[in-house]
């Protein structure tokens, strides 16, 4: 159900203990007057509506305990946005106070050719920092009014996972030999931008999070029955196993926005889930089995054996006339 019809819900649930409550009034009154009338002709009429009212009343219970459940939640998803705004808040200051410095500072001061090119490289920066997060939040925007964009084709994993992390190598200025490829040559069929955004957001998350010697490791392994495997694992801290369930829900970030030193929305790992389970995949998070860190493992349906047209062209080059 959409969040932004989840407001029936509620509703309706109000109107109907209203509607019981009436009904059980009613019900509570024609019982004292039957049983005022001690006349063994309403015998039948007084059970009768005694089982009707304790039905309505269990109705009547059901309810207020559906809508404590949804008041609870209601309140939960008012936190996480109150979270989600102060870190876009945060995540939109900062690169314009930023840039705004560096404009002023162009401005009022005549400064050599290097260390403008430094400036004009940092404001880049924060422009591409500007562009990832309204990216991100119209991302979530298009899967919770369920758009999508491109057309479905055979998309090859290895590359596109190379692709991804090569990026995100860029963006936080690690050596690429930071994340470590395995992959078994294969592909999907799938839109390539779900595809991207699933593993780009996994690889950001897992370099992000990593720990003072970044290390991550993707493996893709294609399994008898045409699923494909991906798991990606970190050196970080891990997550605690209670919440491993509520990282993937809209707005939610671990800790509290003054205790966090990484930029983030919270919402990567939601559009992760939402993109998976629209592929009809699965998503679980582990202990990294040998040493301090996290493990996602990607289960995606419908994969293909990919020869790699690269390798078989370097192979018909070599191959003796």
């Amino acid at each position: 159900m959409s969040p932004r019809r989840s407001l029936s819900l509620p509703i309706t649930l109000a109107i109907v203990m209203i509607v019981l409550l009436i009904l059980l009034t009613i019900g509570w009154v024609l019982l004292l007057v039957v049983n005022a009338l001690a006349d063994s002709r309403f015998a039948g009429l007084y059970w009768t509506l005694l089982s009707v009212g304790s039905i309505f009343y269990l109705m009547l219970v059901v309810g207020v305990l559906m809508y404590l459940a949804l008041s609870i939640k209601a309140i939960n998803l008012n936190r996480r946005q109150s979270n989600f705004v102060d870190s876009v808040t945060h995540e939109l200051k900062t690169p314009i106070a930023s840039l705004k410095l560096y404009l002023q500072t162009l401005h009022r001061r005549a400064l050599p050719p290097e260390q403008q090119e430094a400036f004009h490289r940092a404001m880049l920066e924060d422009v591409e920092r500007l562009d990832r997060l309204i990216n991100q939040v119209l991302d979530a925007g298009r899967l919770d009014a369920g758009l999508t964009d491109g057309e479905l084709a055979e998309v090859p994993l290895v590359p596109l996972v190379r692709e991804c992390a090569e990026m995100v190598c860029l963006r936080y200025r690690v050596k690429p030999e930071t994340v470590v490829i395995e992959g078994q040559p294969c592909a999907i069929r799938a839109r390539r931008v779900d595809l991207d955004m699933i593993f780009r957001n996994l690889i950001d998350n897992a370099v992000k999070y990593a720990g003072a010697d970044p290390w991550v490791g993707v493996s893709i392994r294609l399994e008898p029955r045409g699923w494909v495997v991906v798991r990606v694992s970190d050196n970080g801290a891990g997550i605690p196993a209670n919440l491993r369930r509520k990282i993937f829900g809209r707005f939610v970030r671990l800790g509290t926005e003054l205790e966090r030193n990484r930029p983030g929305t919270g919402l990567g790992l939601y559009i992760v889930r939402t993109l998976v389970r629209n592929l009809r995949g699965s998503i679980s998070v582990s202990d990294r089995p040998d040493g301090p860190g996290t493990v996602f493992e990607v289960r995606l349906p419908g994969g293909l054996p990919y020869a790699d047209p690269t390798s078989r062209d370097a192979a018909t080059q070599q191959r003796p006339s």
